[in-house]
């Protein structure tokens, strides 16, 4: 039976159809986006004369071709779970756990060079340009070209990388280090003859041949490592071919537990070493990347950095809403307050007044991780009453709570537990409200007319020579120019 005639004779097919659908056409706009950002990447590179303009074009190719990468697998996982919903075989309700928003700060990847070389400046001065990328779920950030070289203890990259509120409590945030060796003489024409590298054209209504045989490109190279596959597992299967190559160093995989507000230090798997212990690392560093290798860096084997969490249920008010609390032994004993559970506490004010001037609350009750929330089956013909066994100063204290009208009690009641199962999901995250320090805005991308590709890619006359002040912003700001001519 046709799909058409499908959706006509069922309307929860239909609405099935429509939703499904709208989810990977949204997903679809994200990749051809990131195709038209690769094709302006690739035409810069091609065209490039500066050694500094290569490095960033060679760059913003690498980082397209990650979030490219996962954005196909993210359809890959959506069209797999339409087709078990569509045969029946539909997962189990369970609870889903809020989200948050994640921050990483302040990374320091320590350096071991030899003491002839560092001390005694010896040898031939090793320089490679490196840069993080980070991946969490389709989420790709990277931070700015670094260079480094035998003067240098420790890379050190001053960027915030901020993943939006729709991180789950079980995400998995990759951390890869790229390096790519820095030719001293390099001049114009260096780069070899001006090759198309090109992912497809305009991508229009016929995207789909195009986006199916990048998926298949993916999908191959991706294969020993399934859909989840790292961006860095998968860049070969994109891998330009001119210009400055990126090697993959090192990596790291950060999950929940490795959340904290201090300065952590965390194992750098070498690539190719796996979880090796740190002498094993080294000695393939001696052996497997000798020091002449173009892109070698004699990483010590850990990343120091600052990963912090910040849950929705922590920064957002949860319910708000009257309710009666009793205050004293006396049953008959009963305060209407206004609750607004946020965070760690249920606060109960005793009017909209005391609510708004944020005086002192007339009570705190704590909702911890290891709450235990209640609902009393004593009087089912009244309202049914709350009951919220926490810790206080040590010890086990009963709350009880109860509302106006049915319809609240459950609404109350229901909010509670997921809160609870929201902290019991996020863990210490939950411990305390943790501080994201807001990075400092970077310049506002101003597009010139017509010039700016030229100015970028065209040597300058030799009376003038060539004014570089900020690569990367210029790469930016003529991807962008180059996106918007793409619509």
């Amino acid at each position: 039976m046709a799909v058409a005639a499908i959706v006509k004779k069922e309307p929860r097919w239909s609405n099935m159809f429509q939703l499904h659908y709208g989810k990977d056409e949204e997903v679809l706009r994200q990749v051809e986006r990131e195709v038209r950002m690769r094709e302006g990447a690739s035409r810069l590179l091609a065209a490039c004369s500066q050694r500094e303009q290569a490095l960033e074009a060679s760059k913003s190719l690498l980082t397209c071709n990650a979030r490219i990468l996962a954005l196909l697998s993210q359809l890959q996982r959506m069209r797999r779970a339409q087709i078990l919903q569509s045969v029946g075989r539909r997962p189990s309700p369970s609870p889903v756990p809020c989200t948050g928003k994640l921050a990483l700060s302040d990374l320091r990847i320590p350096l071991m060079w030899k003491d002839s070389e560092y001390f005694k400046n010896k040898g031939e001065l090793h320089r490679c340009a490196v840069f993080c990328l980070f991946q969490c779920g389709t989420e790709i950030r990277d931070t700015d070209l670094m260079m480094v070289d035998r003067t240098l203890t420790d890379i050190c990259f001053e960027d915030t990388i901020i993943f939006s509120d729709a991180v789950s409590p079980g995400f998995e945030l990759r951390v890869e280090l790229y390096s790519s060796c820095v030719v001293d003489d390099f001049y114009p024409g260096s780069l070899g003859p001006r090759r198309g590298i090109r992912l497809g054209g305009s991508l229009g209504r016929s995207s789909g041949k195009k986006i199916r045989a990048a998926f298949e490109s993916a999908a191959l190279c991706g294969s020993s490592s399934g859909v989840n596959a790292s961006p860095g597992s998968m860049s070969t299967a994109f891998a330009p071919d001119l210009g400055p190559k990126y090697n993959l160093l090192a990596h790291a995989t950060l999950r929940a537990e490795h959340v904290q507000e201090g300065f952590k230090a965390h194992d750098f798997s070498v690539a190719g070493t796996g979880e090796s212990p740190l002498f094993i690392r080294f000695l393939f560093f001696c052996f497997c990347f000798p020091e002449d290798s173009p892109f070698w860096l004699p990483l010590y084997g850990n990343m120091c950095c600052r990963l912090v969490a910040q849950p929705q249920c922590m920064i957002q008010p949860v319910i708000s809403g009257q309710l009666k609390v009793k205050l004293e032994e006396d049953f008959s004993y009963w305060e209407n307050v206004i609750g607004v559970l946020r965070g760690q506490t249920l606060l109960c004010y005793g009017s909209q007044d005391d609510l708004e001037s944020e005086e002192k609350s007339l009570l705190a009750i704590p909702i911890t991780k290891e709450s235990l929330v209640s609902v009393s089956e004593r009087n089912p013909v009244q309202c049914q009453n709350i009951h919220i066994v926490t810790q206080r100063h040590g010890e086990d204290v009963t709350y009880t709570l109860t509302t106006h009208a049915p319809e609240d009690r459950q609404r109350w009641s229901e909010a509670l537990w997921q809160h609870v199962y929201n902290m019991g999901q996020w863990r210490q995250c939950c411990d305390r409200l943790m501080k994201i320090e807001t990075p400092s805005p970077r310049k506002s991308i101003t597009v010139k007319q017509g010039s700016l590709y030229h100015e970028i890619v065209t040597p300058s006359s030799p009376s003038k020579g060539p004014v570089v002040p900020d690569v990367s912003l210029e790469i930016r700001a003529l991807l962008y120019s180059y996106h918007k001519k793409s619509y």
